[in-house]
């Protein structure tokens, strides 16, 4: 993340000292119940579509394409940022100026992240959740609510593994050899069973996003669903 001018360091502070709400519990559902602490794994049926959360979309989206070793992730903390958490996050963002915060013109102007640039989609969707007040909001589909009957490779596929794998899977030098930035590419993962086994931990193969993390129940689920269907380019 390169540094930013002088003028765009007292932009960001003072939109900082406007942004006099900001919701540090994780909340689940709508956004009316800003201030209570609930569990974010836990499945709600009211998920809003409008709604930017903050765990199932730019948590994942950020750490997969920036806070990866070597550049803001806890230890390497490249220039002294570190992007591995909300409230981390959240000192680069700003409700009330989105596209003046450091955090957006780094994506935005192509500073950040080094191995692929966003899609216009996901620099769109880092400004909504800013512009929806920069919460730390999370809603887990229920079963009930999770479609596996229509899955695509470039509308349900795809738009996973760009949010939360090919930060890491990409490039040049992409971890572990494992490029996911294209359809042929991932064609591959799922033809030799490391994709289905990588996302579901399965022992043998390399847990996807990471040890600790998961995808969503929904989303194995729809990876799962559109595999079985034959990995189509659709």
């Amino acid at each position: 993340m390169k540094r930013v001018g002088i003028f765009a360091v007292l932009l960001l502070a003072l939109s900082c000292l406007n942004d006099k709400n900001q919701p540090n519990p994780v909340t689940t559902g709508g956004d009316t119940n800003a201030g209570t602490v609930l569990n974010p794994s836990t499945p709600a049926a009211n998920c809003s579509p409008d709604t930017v959360y903050f765990q199932q979309t730019i948590l994942p989206l950020i750490t997969s394409n920036c806070a990866m070793s070597g550049c803001h992730d806890a230890i390497s903390h490249k220039e002294g940022v570190i992007l591995t958490d909300y409230a981390h996050i959240r000192a680069y963002s700003s409700a009330t100026n989105p596209t003046a915060s450091s955090l957006y013109r780094s994506v935005v102007n192509g500073y950040m992240p080094p191995k692929a640039p966003w899609l216009a989609t996901q620099k769109a969707t880092l400004l909504k959740w800013m512009q929806q007040g920069a919460k730390n909001n999370s809603c887990v589909a229920s079963a009930a609510n999770c479609d596996t009957t229509v899955v695509s490779f470039s509308a349900t596929v795809f738009p996973i593994l760009k949010t939360n794998c090919t930060g890491c899977h990409s490039g040049t030098s992409p971890s572990a050899g494992i490029d996911l930035n294209s359809y042929a590419a991932v064609k591959v993962q799922a033809a030799n069973s490391s994709l289905v086994g990588s996302i579901t931990h399965t022992i043998g193969y390399i847990p996807m996003p990471s040890r600790t993390a998961y995808l969503s129940n929904c989303e194995i689920s729809q990876i799962k669903a559109w595999v079985k269907e034959g990995t189509l380019n659709n």
